[in-house]
C-alpha cells in the first residue's frame, strides 16, 4: 500500500491514547495519511526498509522506548526520517539523538504547525530517497537483463562471469547492436574487484578531438585517471578513429598515461573492456593488431535474439515486470498478435527492442503494423507455409509439455518428418521442452 501523490505516509508511535487520537486528527486533517501505533512493538513489526513515509515516535513509552524504536529502525534503514516527541526537555538527550541520526526532536508542549513542517520536510527527503534507490534498482535490473535465460549461449556467459569479472584480463566484447554488450561489460565491472572504482565508458565512434584529449588528460571526469584501479570500457572500438587507436595501442600496453606536456608516464591500474559490431573480420580488420590482440586476451560474443529465442518469454517478462513496478500498472492481458510477434518478429534491434515493445504493450500504446515491421509485409506461399508449420510444431510442443513423443501423436506425423521440419525451420528444441510452460502462459 502507497500514499496518494503528495500524501505522506506518517506512522505514529504514541503510548497516550488522547494524544494519539488528537495528533492523527490533525496530521490526516492535513492531507496525510497517518498509520497509528499505540505500542512500539508493534510499529517495530510494521516498519522496514521499504515503508515509503515518515515515523514520527513519543520518547517515554513503556517497554522498548522511542529511543530504542529510533535505533532498530536505524538498523532496518539508516535513511528512514524518524521524528521523537518528549514531554521532557532534555537537550542533551536531544543533541545526541540528532547526531546519531534522528530526523527531528520536539518538546511538549509543541505547536502543530512545527510538526506539521518537520513532517512535510521528512517527506521530501524520504520520496527522494526512495526515488533513488529505485533507479539503482531498475540500473541493476537492467544490467542483469543481459544474462536472463536458459540458453546455451547465455547460460556459458552466466557460468563465466564470476572467474571472469574478478580476472585482470582485458576483453572483447563482440555483438549486434541492443544485445547487451555494454550491460555485461558493466556486470563484469560490479561483480569483480574494481566494482569499488568507477567504471568509465568512452563512445569510440567519432569521438570529437577535444574529448579525445580529455581521455587522455591528468584530470577531469573524462580522464582515464579518474577510473584508476577501475574499469575502461571502449564501445564501438572498431569505429576509432586511427589517432585514437593509436593513442590507445600506447596505454593498453604500458598502463600509463602520457599526458600532453608531461616528462614522465602516469601509472594506470586499468582494466579494459572493449566493444564491437557482430562481424567478427570488420573487428579485425578495422582495429590495429597492435591494439586488438592486447585488448583481446578474452574475446566473447553476445549471441543475437533471433538465435536464442527460446529466452524472448523470460526476457519479455522481465522488462513486462520492470515497466509495471516502475509505472505501477497493472499487466495488459496477453493477445494472439503480441504473441506471434513475440513468437514470429526477427527482433533486429535484439534485446533493447524488446524492450521497448514491453513498454509500449503496458502503456497499450502497441501499433503492431509499425512495431515489427517484418509481420507487416505479406509473406509469400512458402514464408506463410513456413511460419504455419513453425506455429503448429510449437503450440503441439507446448500442448505437451515439452514432452516430444505426445506432440508427434498429436501433429500425425512421422518422427522423422518431425525432426526434419524441425530442423528446416530453425526451431531450437531443447531451449522450447525447457521454456514450454512459460511460452503456454503467453
Amino acid at each position: 500500500m502507497t500514499a496518494e501523490p503528495n500524501t505522506t505516509r506518517i506512522a505514529l508511535v504514541e503510548d497516550d491514547h488522547d494524544l494519539l487520537h488528537a495528533v492523527t486528527q490533525y496530521l490526516t486533517l492535513a492531507g496525510h495519511e497517518v498509520v497509528p501505533f499505540a505500542h512500539a512493538p508493534d510499529a517495530l513489526a510494521a516498519l522496514d526498509a521499504e515503508w515509503d513515509g515518515v515515523v514520527v515516535s513519543d520518547v517515554r513509552m513503556p517497554g522498548i522506548t522511542g529511543i530504542e524504536l529510533f535505533r532498530r529502525l536505524r538498523e532496518k534503514d539508516a535513511e528512514l526520517p524518524v521524528i521523537l516527541m518528549t514531554g521532557h526537555g532534555d537537550i542533551a538527550m536531544a543533541v545526541d539523538l540528532l547526531k546519531s541520526g534522528a530526523w527531528d526532536f520536539l518538546t511538549k508542549p509543541f505547536a502543530p504547525e512545527a510538526l506539521l513542517a518537520a513532517v512535510e520536510r521528512a517527506a521530501r527527503a524520504r520520496s527522494l530517497v526512495l526515488d533513488n534507490r529505485r533507479l539503482k534498482a531498475q540500473a541493476t535490473a537492467d544490467q542483469a537483463s543481459a544474462l536472463i535465460g536458459e540458453s546455451a549461449a547465455i547460460t556459458r556467459l552466466r557460468a563465466m562471469l564470476p572467474a571472469l569479472a574478478d580476472s585482470d584480463l582485458d576483453v572483447l566484447i563482440e555483438g549486434e547492436s541492443g544485445t547487451g554488450k555494454e550491460l555485461f561489460a558493466r556486470l563484469l565491472h560490479r561483480a569483480g574487484k574494481r566494482r569499488r572504482h568507477r567504471c568509465l565508458s568512452i563512445s569510440c565512434a567519432g569521438l570529437p578531438d577535444a574529448l579525445e584529449d580529455e581521455l587522455f588528460a591528468a584530470g577531469g571526469q573524462a580522464s582515464m585517471l579518474s577510473a584508476h584501479r577501475g574499469t575502461l570500457i571502449l564501445d564501438d572500438l572498431d569505429l576509432a578513429s586511427p589517432r585514437l587507436q593509436a593513442r590507445l595501442v600506447h596505454t593498453a600496453e604500458e598502463r600509463a598515461l602520457r599526458p600532453a606536456g608531461s616528462k614522465e608516464p602516469i601509472p594506470l591500474d586499468l582494466r579494459i573492456v572493449a566493444l564491437a559490431g557482430t562481424n567478427a573480420r570488420r573487428a579485425e580488420e578495422s582495429i590495429v593488431p597492435a591494439l586488438f590482440y592486447r585488448i583481446a586476451a578474452v574475446r566473447l560474443t553476445m549471441p543475437a535474439l533471433r538465435d536464442r529465442r527460446e529466452d524472448i518469454p523470460a526476457l519479455f517478462a522481465h522488462h513486462v515486470g520492470l515497466v509495471t513496478t516502475r509505472l505501477r500498472q497493472p499487466i495488459p492481458p496477453m493477445t494472439p498478435a503480441v504473441r506471434d510477434v513475440l513468437r514470429f518478429h526477427d527482433w533486429p534491434g535484439n534485446v533493447r527492442e524488446l524492450a521497448h515493445f514491453a513498454e509500449r504493450f503496458v502503456l497499450g500504446l502497441l501499433d503492431l503494423d509499425s512495431a515489427a515491421p517484418g509481420l507487416a509485409a505479406q509473406p509469400g506461399l512458402t514464408e506463410r507455409v513456413e511460419a504455419f508449420e513453425r506455429e503448429a510444431i510449437i503450440d503441439a510442443v507446448i500442448a505437451a509439455k515439452g514432452e516430444i513423443g505426445k506432440a508427434i501423436a498429436a501433429l500425425g506425423i512421422p518422427r522423422k518428418t518431425f525432426y526434419n521440419r524441425v530442423h528446416k525451420l530453425g526451431i531450437d528444441l531443447p531451449g522450447l521442452r525447457r521454456n514450454s510452460e512459460l511460452w503456454a502462459r503467453i
